[in-house]
């Protein structure tokens, strides 16, 4: 298919939109990535916080 490397990343032409869009995907997918684990550490802080709060309310707390 291709005789060289060079013609691999050339693509006949069309390189520029070729790996131009495979590399704005990994951009985007690893900003949803990183987006989403900063979600989770988020919402995982809250849940402590709302644990916390309710155990010093019932007296749990270290229990």
């Amino acid at each position: 298919m291709f005789e060289t490397l060079a013609d691999f990343w050339h693509m006949g032409g069309n390189g520029v939109y070729v790996w131009g869009s495979y590399g704005l995907c990994a951009v985007l997918m690893l900003g949803l990535a990183a987006q989403t684990l900063r979600r989770i550490r988020t919402r995982q802080r809250d849940l402590d916080l709302l644990q916390g709060s309710r155990a010093r309310r019932d007296g749990t707390e270290g229990a």
